[in-house]
Parts: structure tokens; sequence; C-alpha cells
């Protein structure tokens, strides 16, 4: 069984799969992702592989219908990243500089095709990292879902830029980034086109994002330039999060751009990091208020823990050969 069910208190709709509880857990006998196996085989630099335990489906079939709560096909696609052949790398920091581009390549490539689907509205792309987060498989790996509705963050998100753009005539992220340039005090990494910082609003202890400097809605409006600045940036953020507290991070990365159906001049592409620990050893739990009312408590100063990123970039800046600077 696969189908989407709508929430009507949220305005959400929630993924239906029975097919993923057949996922394997961390197997320590072979890697599906490496060289060889059935699903990959051999000469290749970055996958994009189908998810054989997805939530959604192009071919997922009509749902039956209820008199009162909405159901609808969960059509779209779930698709594998798979980053390098290498299994042992533990994070995009690792790669080498040309291979994180053929990452990012990926994702541009992945948005180009996927925006031709009339079933896709929109597409996320992301990566979870650490079996604090849940990864089943340690081979690195992102994911994407090809969406046949806007989530609600994503939602929120256009509709509060949408608000700010008709009341000020300005994009609300570009103004973000104004901010950030004239105070420093919370700008990590800077090169020529992309700048890493924590936000004013951070929810996670070292929450990082990164913002194009340049207004575009989708990873497939950078040129070539910017897609090499954009794997400098993710190689100098990831970098500074396995840094910050002298281990890896587990965090979730978030890709967010423009739905794919309609006008959105107002929006802003950008990417997220969600890392979880506070400390070593001490994780930030999305608890009560959290998952009760999705409201955030920050239980440290944003700024203060902003100086420690900016320490820990400096700390790996030469070792990533990183094209830009360590504020």
């Amino acid at each position: 069984m696969r189908e989407l069910r709508y929430n009507p208190l949220t305005g959400q709709w929630i993924m239906v799969s029975a097919v993923r509880k057949k996922r394997p857990w961390r197997p320590t006998n072979f890697c599906p992702f490496c060289p060889g196996s059935e699903e990959t085989g051999y000469g290749w630099k970055v996958l994009l592989l189908p998810n054989r335990f997805p939530m959604l489906s192009f071919d997922a079939p009509k749902p039956e219908s209820e008199e009162f709560y909405k159901k609808a096909r969960a059509i779209g696609q779930c698709s594998v990243i798979v980053e390098t052949p290498d299994h042992d790398l533990k994070d995009l920091d690792e790669l080498p500089r040309e291979q994180m581009v053929k990452v990012v390549e990926l994702w541009v490539e992945a948005t180009k095709t996927l925006k031709e689907n009339p079933h896709v509205a929109y597409l996320a792309i992301f990566r979870n990292k650490g079996e604090e987060i849940g990864v089943s498989l340690t081979h690195p790996h992102g994911q994407l879902y090809a969406l046949p509705y806007i989530p609600l963050k994503a939602r929120l998100k256009i509709e509060n830029s949408r608000k700010y753009y008709k009341s000020k005539n300005e994009c609300l992220f570009c103004r973000i980034l104004k901010e950030e340039k004239e105070s420093e005090e919370r700008i990590i990494y800077e090169n020529d086109n992309f700048i890493v910082f924590m936000p004013f609003f951070a929810s996670w202890p070292f929450e990082m994002h990164i913002y194009p400097k340049r207004h575009v809605q989708y990873l497939t409006d950078l040129n070539k330039e910017e897609i090499e600045s954009l794997a400098d940036a993710i190689q100098a953020t990831t970098g500074t999060l396995n840094t910050i507290l002298e281990r890896q991070m587990p965090y979730t990365m978030m890709i967010f751009q423009a739905p794919f159906k309609g006008n959105y001049k107002f929006y802003h592409l950008h990417i997220e990091f969600y890392p979880i620990l506070r400390d070593n050893g001490k994780i930030k739990y999305a608890a009560g208020i959290e998952m009760g009312t999705w409201e955030f408590t920050y239980d440290a100063i944003p700024e203060e823990n902003a100086r420690k990123l900016k320490e820990a970039c400096k700390k790996v800046s030469q070792r990533l050969n990183l094209k830009g600077k360590c504020i």
C-alpha cells in the first residue's frame, strides 16, 4: 500500500508506504552502493539510483476514497544520490573537490530533468548523516523526493517571502544577506558566490545556512563558476561542522528551491544544515515544545556558537584548500 493522506488540521500531506518497513538497517556483510553491486556496477563517479523502498512512485495506484478523509496517489520519485565509490569516506568534506563538483552537477541535472515532469510540483534534495539521525546505510549518499505537492515548510517560506516582496519590493533572502554582511557577527565563510552563516533565528545549536549572492531560484540557474563555488561552500560547511566538536557531526541538510509550477521571482535558492549535537555526547532533542508546537528553544547564545564555528572554519581552511575566506 502506498498513498498520500491529508491532515486537514495542518494542511499537510502524509506519505504512507508499507514497503518502508523492509529497509535494511546498517548491514555489515554487504553495501548496495559500493562499486560492483547489483545496483551500481563499475566505472562511475556519482550515481542517481531508484530508492528500493520508496514513499512515492509514478505508477502508484489510486487509493480507495473515504467519506470524510482525503487521500491521493503517492505519485512522484524517490532516489538515492551515491556521492562517491569510496565506502569509507565519512562526509562531503573528505571528497576531492572535483568529486564534490560532480555531486552538485548531479543535483543540477536531477533538477533539470524533474522540472520537465508535469507530475512534480516540488523537488526536495536532502542529506542525512549519522546514526543519531537514523541513517540506515553508511556509504556516503544523499536523497531526493520529487513531490506532487509543495510541502508545508516550503509553503510557509514562500508565503512569507511573497508578503515581504509585496511590502518592501525586495527579496527577503537578499535582505537577510545584507544584514549578515553588515555585521559579519554570524558569517562563518564567504567565497566569490556564496555566503555561509549561522542564522539570527537558528533553531539548532550549530545550524548553518548557505545562500547564493546572486538572486536565483533554482540550482539550474547556477553557472559553472557558481557550481564550483557551491561545492567549495558545502565542503567549508561540512568541514567546519566536523571540527567544531572534534568529531563527526550528525546532521540533516536540505536544499530549498522554488516550486516547479508558477512564478517565484521573489524566492531565493538556499541550503540549510541542521546539526543535532549541542556538545560532545549531548543531543539537541526536538522534544515537548518542539514536537508539540513546532516552536524551538535555543539553549545557548547563537553569536557565541557562531564564534566557535568561525574558529573551526579557520582550522580546516588549509586542509580543504578553500577558495574563499573564513570570517
